[in-house]
């Protein structure tokens, strides 16, 4: 049963997605301030891990920005939906920059807000080869999307839900352009014309997990106007 913890400081809005979020079978919990939340998501496992967090951008102590990134920075990698009515396109793209993985504007349709938990959920599934392609080799890495990890020349790394995402998308289109249009779609759920850095930034940081040198990739290339594309060696042919 997937457990989600609602960070969000106004009191009967977090007991109605508490309420509905139980009547869906999930387990869920509120915190109504940003510290509070972070010491929670920083607690033992033996406490009770979560699968979700909606989390909620105006809050007293910390605030949804800064909580989601101290997590990210952290290597805490629980999916993320932020919730907040701070709705514009530049606090969507911030949102999605310090490493939410969904962000639905209030006011919401709570049908909506379902499905987007649902699936974020299924997106987890997915990343990890629940229904398909659960490793692969890039180079001398060895990605195991099923515990979001890298290993490479002795050296393991951990990936973010929207890394094994974007790096999943790419190795299935191995050799085909994909642009960043189709990135932001498919994997950030916003709308393709959205103007954002968070493609490029995350395309720097897998070539960190990925690459020997990742200022002259080998792999994962730029094609300059028209998108990314991973480059996988014949088989049989050397690593580097």
């Amino acid at each position: 049963m997937p457990r989600i913890l609602i960070v969000e400081d106004e009191a009967h809005l977090a007991t109605g997605i508490k309420f509905n979020l139980e009547a869906e079978g999930y387990e869920a919990e509120v915190v109504g301030d940003g510290r509070l939340a972070l010491e929670r998501l920083e607690a033992p496992e033996d406490q009770g891990a979560f699968d979700l967090v909606i989390l909620d951008v105006m809050l007293p102590g910390m605030d949804g920005f800064t909580l989601a990134d101290t997590l990210r920075e952290a290597r805490d990698f629980t999916p993320i939906l932020m919730l907040t009515a701070r709705g514009l396109p530049e606090d969507i793209v911030h949102g999605l920059e310090v490493g939410a993985d969904d962000y639905l504007p209030k006011p919401f349709d709570l049908q909506v807000l379902l499905a987007r938990v649902k699936g974020l959920l299924r997106r987890r599934e997915w990343a990890r080869g629940e229904n398909g392609l659960e490793s692969a080799r890039i180079g001398e890495a060895e990605v195991d999307f099923r515990s979001f990890e890298v290993h490479v020349r002795g050296t393991t790394s951990r990936l973010t839900l929207l890394e094994v995402m974007l790096l999943k998308l790419l190795v299935q289109n191995a050799g085909r352009v994909v642009s960043k249009a189709e990135i932001l779609e498919k994997v950030w759920n916003v709308h393709p014309e959205t103007q954002t850095r968070a493609v490029d930034n995350f395309i720097v940081r897998l070539r960190r997990h990925i690459e020997a040198t990742p200022r002259f990739p080998k792999y994962l290339q730029t094609v300059r106007g028209a998108g990314y594309m991973l480059v996988l060696p014949e088989p049989g042919s050397p690593a580097e």
